[in-house]
């Protein structure tokens, strides 16, 4: 491994420059948005879906956006969904509007469950919630995110960036703590939504936080961050899953997609997003990604081929639903152990949870459910 890796996680050597991650970053994020419509005309929109009774699903932040399109769409092709959202009145709204669009034909089978990754005790609540009815569970899809565009830098109660934590921090905790559902489910899936812009992203696992003047804050570097070490933590995750486990774990890029993020920037840069439509993906749109993830017959084979063939990262499935390469950084195996212990250190694990959990045990999280 030479040095230039190391140095983009422990700080051991100067790193690349934040302006040339970004610069790289920006020709990713560019070359997407004007050609992803063109990659993706071979689906249809909505992606057709098999028939998915007695499937659940989790789906995170299902009140709005992509996961909203996700939610419903597993739905209404019969799968249990648990919307799990902060917003539960936005839920239940949701769940009745879907209802009066289907008259005359079968129920969905929809509930909803209280979820706030602001604040990792809940996560604990929401895991050991579902867990003690002790149903499998088949998909997780962690699809809750924000990129607070613009606005300065803010800590959840837990003490975490915000971005950090609801991006990376608790999705991570909620998948490890669901293990014994996802195993029940077998042959299961984790789908955790992330986004091009992991390219321009790097981890300093000494300064998660942006904390101590290493590199000075602003939205897209935490943002680009989170999603980086969502990439990491579960390539080894992926890792630490034994075959008979039968979970297949996935990251997936929704593309560029029509968003409100913009709406806290200046009223001139929002002018200028709104003429872009052309470009840009619908919440629709942007949900196949993670409906193919979620579905799709082949996945499993695939996981599991990437994981045989000792490939470092783990499947990143592409705007397009089709199986693409993760950035360079996400390659770096010994940045990826680092980050993975970081974290359980952060969400309050102990490093061997993974193994603890499938073999039945019980797994103290210091964010107990209270």
């Amino acid at each position: 491994m030479d040095s230039s890796h190391r140095s983009s996680f422990t700080g051991k050597v100067k790193r690349t420059p934040w302006w040339m991650k970004s610069l790289t970053g920006w020709s990713y994020i560019i070359y997407e948005m004007l050609f992803q419509k063109m990659q993706a005309r071979h689906l249809k929109n909505p992606l057709p879906l098999p028939p998915l009774h007695d499937v659940a699903c989790i789906v995170t932040g299902s009140t709005s956006g992509i996961g909203l399109e996700t939610a419903r769409q597993l739905a209404v092709s019969g799968a249990h969904v648990v919307m799990a959202v902060r917003n539960q009145s936005a839920a239940f709204d949701l769940i009745m509007k879907w209802k009066d669009e289907r008259p005359g034909t079968s129920l969905l089978s929809v509930e909803v469950m209280e979820l706030n990754l602001l604040s990792l005790a809940s996560v604990v609540r929401f895991a050991r919630a579902w867990n003690s009815r002790s149903k499998p569970l088949q998909v997780l899809i962690n699809n809750a995110g924000i990129f607070s565009m613009g606005e300065p830098q803010k800590f959840s109660k837990d003490g975490y960036e915000t971005h950090q934590q609801v991006n990376f921090l608790a999705p991570a905790l909620l998948s490890i703590l669901l293990l014994p559902s996802l195993v029940k489910g077998s042959p299961s899936r984790i789908i955790n939504v992330n986004s091009i812009m992991h390219y321009m992203g790097f981890v300093d696992t000494d300064d998660m936080n942006f904390t101590l003047g290493k590199e000075k804050f602003n939205s897209s570097k935490a943002y680009s961050s989170s999603k980086l070490a969502q990439v990491m933590f579960n390539s080894v995750l992926q890792k630490r899953l034994p075959p008979e486990a039968g979970i297949s774990v996935l990251c997936v890029s929704p593309g560029t997609v029509h968003t409100n993020v913009t709406r806290d920037l200046p009223k001139l840069v929002q002018v200028a997003y709104n003429f872009i439509p052309l470009f840009l993906f619908s919440a629709q749109e942007g949900s196949r990604s993670a409906l193919y993830a979620a579905t799709a017959p082949e996945i499993p084979e695939y996981c599991k081929a990437l994981k045989a063939d000792e490939w470092p990262t783990c499947a990143y499935i592409s705007h397009d639903c089709r199986p693409t390469r993760a950035a360079n950084e996400a390659h770096n195996t010994r940045a990826a152990n680092e980050v993975w212990e970081k974290t359980m250190d952060m969400i309050g694990l102990p490093l061997d949870a993974v193994e603890k959990l499938l073999q039945g045990e019980e797994v103290m999280c210091k964010y107990k459910d209270s």
